[in-house]
């Protein structure tokens, strides 16, 4: 069994005086994908945010790649490897694709080949065509796999994704999908947060399902596809 490179151990946090995340617990092992999955206000985004230190956490501890990161800023838990990609994108609307590319530039850790903007291409055949074009023209699920692409340009050993299927056409879902799984094949570990069923089965090695701020079931992708009982409870709207 691969080791972990991120550890979350009964985390709480939560906005002003509400509290959203109940001792929440999960693991990522290195190159694996893992979908935590709920309905919409479950505590998914929130888990991702406290992770990052977006959210200061309340309670618990998380651990990546060996280390404690329970508290620190959001800057230094990206240099330690950890990439986030948002469900808002964030990016650089007056910058070209090219532009908005570099300015996501990191040097890699020792001995794994850097990302490049040339290399990105051949995942996203898409950013090729439009490399010249500022952001501000592109579709939100082009706009959304810049997103990506400018978090990988940071050499990240785990990636946080938020919400990445939300809202996008089925053609660009299927390219997320392959995008994924190729960051899965160059050792990278993926969390991603997720509603849609068919995509977190077509990517994920694990499943965790969050409702209301607590961990309800943990196991095989294929174990919650198989489980009707958890899906109905916890998944179906």
């Amino acid at each position: 069994m691969a080791e972990a490179v991120l550890e979350v151990e009964a985390l709480h946090a939560g906005y002003g005086p509400a509290k959203v995340l109940f001792g929440v617990s999960l693991s990522l092992r290195r190159g694996e994908v893992a979908a935590l999955m709920g309905r919409n206000g479950a505590g998914k985004s929130t888990t991702l945010k406290a992770i990052m230190g977006l959210l200061p956490p309340r309670g618990g501890r998380v651990r990546f790649a060996g280390q404690d990161i329970t508290g620190l800023p959001p800057f230094r838990i990206a240099r330690l490897g950890l990439g986030y990609v948002p469900e808002e994108r964030r990016i650089f609307t007056d910058l070209t694709v090219y532009e908005n590319l570099e300015v996501g530039r990191r040097a890699p850790a020792a001995g794994r080949a850097a990302w490049t903007p040339e290399r990105l291409f051949t995942v996203f055949p898409n950013l090729a065509e439009m490399r010249g074009r500022r952001a501000s023209a592109m579709s939100g699920g082009e706009q959304q796999m810049l997103t990506i692409a400018r978090t990988l340009m940071g050499n990240p050993e785990a990636v946080l994704l938020d919400e990445p299927s939300e809202g996008l056409a089925p053609v660009i879902v299927e390219q997320m999908a392959d995008a994924v799984l190729r960051m899965k094949e160059e050792g990278i570990a993926v969390l991603l947060s997720e509603q849609n069923l068919d995509f977190a089965a077509a990517v994920a090695d694990r499943a965790y399902v969050i409702e209301r701020g607590e961990i309800r079931f943990q196991g095989a992708m294929a174990a919650l596809e198989a489980d009707e009982q958890v899906r109905e409870a916890y998944l179906t709207v």
